[in-house]
């Protein structure tokens, strides 16, 4: 039996149920193992008092300390978070408020591995912890906590070090494991994404049209509203494009600012905000759409590229982290300049001639939770058997 600490300040919540969904979905695949027992630990950041009770604050503050979340045991430990200190701090005071929790986690479930599941504040945190109960840690990185923490003045260090230090280290894409070997990390194992098939791929795009009441061409475009996103820029592409409909999936502090561009179109009438949509009902959503577009300045390996592509819907992405590893060939989409004048370029040519459903899904087969499920298995599983080995030699 493999015991496993899943490790990951990404991971959904009663207040944000989509925040880190693809975190939860792989971590309910490796706990469904027979031969696996495991615990999740999502720690919860908040300011010191007074700002912890502002109203923004209060339904993280609400959680509870822990629960049964889809069936796994969850521990969510609130550590401070600092205003102010671009994040110098976090992994420190993490570290500190995680060391008690899981001496208490350890007394009985003696946990073989630690598995931090981004990068920063959690990386950093997760090797002080493995050297203090002597347990093996791997580290996945996902985007932002390589592109962002990994190189910004206050944290890199503490990033870059983390990635030396730990046992394994995994990555989301070709790409990001180059991104890391640069800033002087040990090659990571390429660990994908999945994609649930029993809800992408599932619905026909005229059936999903007709259940979302969509008429005419539909753009979505999907991801938390701020700026490295680039919304902004699928907004004005898409209001160059009459007759075109467009779809903004999330929230975030860009939305007000996104609503002013949106009044200001003249195309306000066919551009949209949804806010938040549930994970599950994203499916259709993206079976109805015609074109997936996100215009982000950096990524690891989107979700929403490969569950649009499951959907049988094709991309318009920048050259971003790993997207030549995902649009290969014609089928999936396009990579073009971040701009507005490019990204309307390559909609209008998607839309006047648009490439085959199951050429579309053929391109996202090799993901799957399965394989993800089983790599992430295999990764841990020999990491523990190493350390058993070094200890006994």
């Amino acid at each position: 039996m493999l015991r496993v600490l899943t490790l990951s300040t990404l991971f959904p919540d009663a207040s944000r149920p989509n925040f880190g969904v693809f975190v939860e979905k792989q971590t309910l695949g490796l706990a469904a193992r027979p031969d696996v027992d495991l615990r999740v630990v999502a720690p919860v950041g908040l300011p010191a008092f007074p700002l912890s009770r502002l109203a923004r604050y209060a339904p993280l503050a609400a959680l509870p300390y822990q629960e049964r979340w889809n069936g796994l045991e969850v521990h969510r430990p609130r550590f401070p978070n600092l205003p102010g200190t671009a994040g110098r701090w976090h992994a420190p005071l993490l570290t500190r408020t995680l060391t008690p929790l899981l001496t208490d986690i350890r007394g009985d479930f003696p946990f073989d591995v630690i598995d931090a599941q981004f990068f920063f504040p959690d990386g950093p945190a997760a090797v002080a912890l493995g050297r203090r109960f002597g347990v093996p840690v791997s580290i996945k990185a996902r985007g932002a906590d390589i592109h962002h923490w990994g190189t910004a003045p206050a944290t890199a260090a503490q990033v870059q070090a983390a990635g030396r230090r730990a046992d394994g280290l995994l990555a989301v894409s070709q790409a990001m494991a180059d991104d890391m070997v640069a800033l002087g990390m040990p090659r990571p194992t390429v660990h994908s994404t999945g994609i649930d098939r029993s809800r992408f791929g599932t619905l026909p795009r005229a059936a999903a049209k007709t259940q979302l009441g969509v008429t005419g061409p539909l753009v979505v475009s999907l991801g938390a509203l701020i700026p490295r996103k680039g919304h902004a820029i699928v907004a004005d592409a898409v209001a160059s494009l009459p007759g075109v409909t467009l779809w903004i999936v999330g929230e975030g502090p860009e939305r007000s600012r996104l609503e002013a561009q949106i009044a200001g179109s003249g195309a306000r009438d066919r551009i949209r905000l949804l806010g938040a949509v549930p994970h599950e009902e994203m499916a259709t959503v993206l079976a109805a759409a015609d074109v997936m577009a996100l215009a982000s300045s950096s990524e690891g390996l989107a979700n929403a590229w490969v569950e649009a592509l499951a959907s049988g819907t094709p991309i318009v992405i920048p050259d971003a982290g790993g997207a030549r590893e995902v649009v290969t060939d014609p089928a999936p989409g396009r990579i073009v300049a971040r701009k507005p004048a490019a990204f309307a370029e390559a909609i209008a040519a998607l839309l006047a001639n648009p490439p085959a459903a199951d050429a579309v899904q053929a391109t996202a087969a090799r993901f799957s939770w399965e394989s993800n499920r089983d790599a992430l298995f295999a990764h841990l599983q020999a990491l523990v058997a190493e350390k058993r080995a070094q200890s006994s030699g």
